[in-house]
């Protein structure tokens, strides 16, 4: 069976303005072994600085912030720290303020609602591969989902990217929380195969993380595959024991 276990020393940056916040998700954080704080601000400038000298990966963000928003720091970490999973902290449920930060590349979206042990557990679901949504959150995206799906049907006639048979199964199980690892056990491939295909799927949907690849994939109506429901693994795909889930290419 391929191993489940999430990266070793994962450093997080935490971006909060209210002191009191600030301090229960750093001690949330200090408590589990496979995270380390490397960094904790509470303004957009902080972090962007912060973004320059600290190696990090993953970014714990709010967006209500004293200077500014916290897409700036979202847009700022996908630039300068490309491989590092991101996820978005606050109060909105702003439909625009969702799908912004989605666009912008964060994989997880959760209201401050949430209990701290919850952010946790969602921090390790992100590094697993899985992207966290609070509930309304997604019933959010899946109402978006919808109605842009229909004004699609209605008119639209622009031809887009098709994916292949298998990068539809491999969307299809992402876009239900599979990490890399689960995704490679349902299909009979080996995890490094499934981030080879990936990969051609971010560049044939012109994005950069995995909420983003689901996003525009329903967008365009391309999520319609339903894998097998048995497989068999080929010579060039069996399944290595030996990889491990990692971060979006």
């Amino acid at each position: 069976m391929l191993p489940t276990e999430l990266p070793r020393d994962c450093r997080v940056m935490v971006v909060e303005d209210d002191v009191v916040t600030r301090r229960l998700l750093c001690n949330a954080i200090d408590l589990e072994p496979s995270l380390i704080l490397a960094s904790a601000f509470g303004s957009v400038t902080d972090a962007l600085q912060g973004l320059e000298q600290n190696a990090i990966e993953l970014l714990l963000t709010d967006l209500g912030l004293p200077d500014g928003s916290g897409l700036q720091i979202i847009r700022h970490c996908r630039r300068v720290v490309p491989e590092a999973d991101i996820m978005v902290i606050t109060m909105s449920s702003e439909e625009s303020q969702v799908f912004a930060c989605i666009e912008a590349g964060a994989s997880g979206y959760v209201l401050k609602e949430a209990g701290h042990a919850d952010i946790v557990r969602a921090i390790m679901d992100l590094r697993s591969g899985g992207s966290p949504i609070s509930p309304m959150i997604a019933r959010k995206v899946l109402a978006r989902m919808r109605s842009t799906r229909s004004l699609e049907d209605e008119g639209s006639s622009t031809e887009m990217p098709g994916l292949t048979r298998r990068e539809s199964a491999i969307l299809e199980l992402i876009s239900r929380g599979g990490s890399f690892s689960k995704v490679a056990a349902a299909l009979c491939l080996s995890v490094s195969t499934v981030q080879t295909h990936v990969k051609r799927i971010y560049g044939k949907l012109s994005v950069h993380s995995r909420s983003e690849a689901v996003f525009e994939a329903h967008r365009r109506g391309l999520l319609r595959f339903e894998p097998d429901s048995e497989c068999k693994p080929s010579a060039t795909e069996s399944a290595d024991p030996q990889k491990t889930d990692s971060l979006d290419p």
